[in-house]
Parts: structure tokens; sequence; C-alpha cells
């Protein structure tokens, strides 16, 4: 007897299942969230920093974390929420592993402070500042920056400031909470302790600018812009029914500034090298991005996402 042969079913075959997650909602912005719960060139890339680094197996636990966790996919804000993040109305989201106080001060402007032990923690916006559906220059033919300030109020608690560390960047999530930003998949943020920028970076990052001292106001920002006519990577708006683009297609610049000036800044595909285990996936433009505050020690610090109160003017 011979065996049947049947025609394969319709349409395409079915995915293995590695594609970006669907966004869960944005948290409300109308609530506060409840605080008791082209640059020079290349630096070279360093293995460790100088100052306080994590334990290997915290590092090494996040990896894992990140392995079963694709980033979110791009969400469709709404119209309050775009607002709100326009008008600097932003909310923060403290993680379980922040030991201090953190409280709003007013509309877009939060205080914070940590105990002398605490551990590695991440604070990231209760919203992105970044919107990849609504904010992408492949859909506004427009450049687009975000940018936040935290002015540092004092470092160590007395202590001595190689003893704790605050770190100011952006990060797609998911993102481990128990991680520095810029330490993970997802993120970028330059640290107070070493002056270092981190990428995407467990390592010891690469030279940056000189650490930040208690009483200096620094700031962090990315300027997304389209690319020029001759690239030839496919430039199409990310969508919220479809994964994000895997070829690169937008310019991005890093900036960061020291007490109201620009102290420095990268291009973002300066990334994009062998060293770089990630280069700069989920940090294109194509996914939303969250403000993101690193803090170790004992650290007092000030963050706005209110432009009436920046140091920089843009």
């Amino acid at each position: 007897m011979s065996e049947q042969v049947y025609d394969p079913p319709p349409g395409p075959p079915p995915a293995d299942g590695r594609t970006a997650q669907e966004p869960p909602p944005y948290h409300d912005w109308t609530s506060v969230p409840d605080t008791s719960t082209l640059p020079p060139p290349p630096s070279l890339e360093n293995e460790t920093s100088p100052t306080s680094n994590a334990q290997r197996s915290e590092a090494d636990r996040a990896h894992d974390w990140c392995q079963r966790r694709l980033l979110v996919r791009p969400h469709q804000p709404s119209e309050a929420q775009v607002r709100a993040v326009s008008n600097g109305d932003v909310g923060l989201s403290k993680p379980l592993e922040y030991s201090g106080d953190l409280r709003i001060l007013s509309p877009g402007v939060w205080k914070g402070s940590t105990k002398s032990a605490s551990k590695d923690s991440c604070i990231l916006t209760s919203l992105p500042l970044y919107f990849a559906t609504t904010d992408s220059p492949l859909h506004t033919e427009r450049k687009k920056t975000t940018y936040f300030e935290v002015k540092i109020q004092s470092l160590g608690r007395g202590r001595g400031n190689t003893e704790c560390s605050l770190a100011l960047g952006y990060a797609a999530v998911p993102y481990p909470s128990w991680r520095m930003p810029g330490w993970e998949r997802g993120s970028l943020a330059v640290h107070t302790d070493d002056g270092r920028r981190y990428v995407n970076d467990t390592w010891g990052g690469k030279d940056f600018t000189a650490p930040i001292q208690a009483g200096d106001t620094v700031g962090i920002g990315m300027t997304f812009s389209l690319p020029d006519p001759s690239s030839h990577f496919e430039a199409t708006p990310p969508s919220y029914g479809a994964s994000p683009l895997t070829n690169i297609s937008l310019k991005g610049e890093v900036f960061f500034t020291r007490n109201g000036k620009v102290d420095g800044s990268w291009d973002l595909h300066e990334e994009l090298d062998a060293d770089n285990e990630f280069g700069v996936v989920g940090l294109d433009g194509q996914f939303d991005l969250y403000g993101a505050i690193g803090v170790f020690g004992g650290v007092e610090f000030q963050i706005s996402f209110n432009r009436q109160t920046w140091l920089w003017q843009p």
C-alpha cells in the first residue's frame, strides 16, 4: 500500500516564537507611583571599571534573565501620554531593589536619596521618553531629541565617592532592575564614579568624561534623525503590529551635558564593533526608550524631565 502524499497547508510556516513581545499597557501617567514599594576618536574598551564593580554572579543572572525575555514591541501611545511626556510630566517606577526615598517635588521633578549600603538598582520612567511609533523620524520626517537632567546633591553620604555611583541613560524594556543602566541589552548610560559610557556593556565601558562630583548637574540626550539619502537601508516606520526592523535605518547621536554645557557626545553606531556583544540592539530608534537612573551606595539626587528647570537649553 503506497503512502499518501498531502499538500502543505496554505500560508507561511509558523514562526519560531522569537519575535518581540506584545507591549503591556503603559503606566497610568496621571498617578504618582507608590514610593514605598562627531565626537573624539573612539575610546578603547575597558575590561573592568577602576571603581566599584558588581559581582560576576549578578551579571550572569542578568544575562540569563534577558535571554528569557525579549524586548517589548513599540506601543501606540494615547494623545494624553504623548502630551504628558512632551510637557515633562513624567513619573518614575521604583524597583524593589531600591533602598531609600523617592518622591515627587513638582510635575516632572523628583528627589531621591539612598542608604549608604544600597545595592545596585535601576529606576525607570513610567512612560517612554521616546515613543518609536510617534517620534521616529521615519514617521515624522524630522529629527527627534529626548533629554533629561539629574542634579547630584551628594555622593557617598560621608563614606567617600568610591562606595557609591549614579548613572543616567536610557533603556528598552524589560530591563533587569538590579543592574545599572548601560550594563545590559537595550541600555546605555554615563556613570558618575568612573566617567565612562556604557552601551550594552557588562564590562568596563569606554573612557568618556571626568568623574562627576557632588554639586554637578548632568544631563543625557539622544537625537535621532533620518539616514543619509545615499543610505541603502530600507526606511520603514516602526509599527505596533510588526516586529521592529533589524536593519539600521536611523542616525543616532548621544550627548552628555554638565552644568548646562555639552560635555561630550558620540555616534550611537560607533558601538557596532566586534568588542560589543549586543551592538546597539534596542537603542537605534526602533523600540520605545525609557529614562533610566541607576544608583548604588548613598546618593542624594534630583531628577528633572521638565525643560523649564534644565540648565541646558536646546
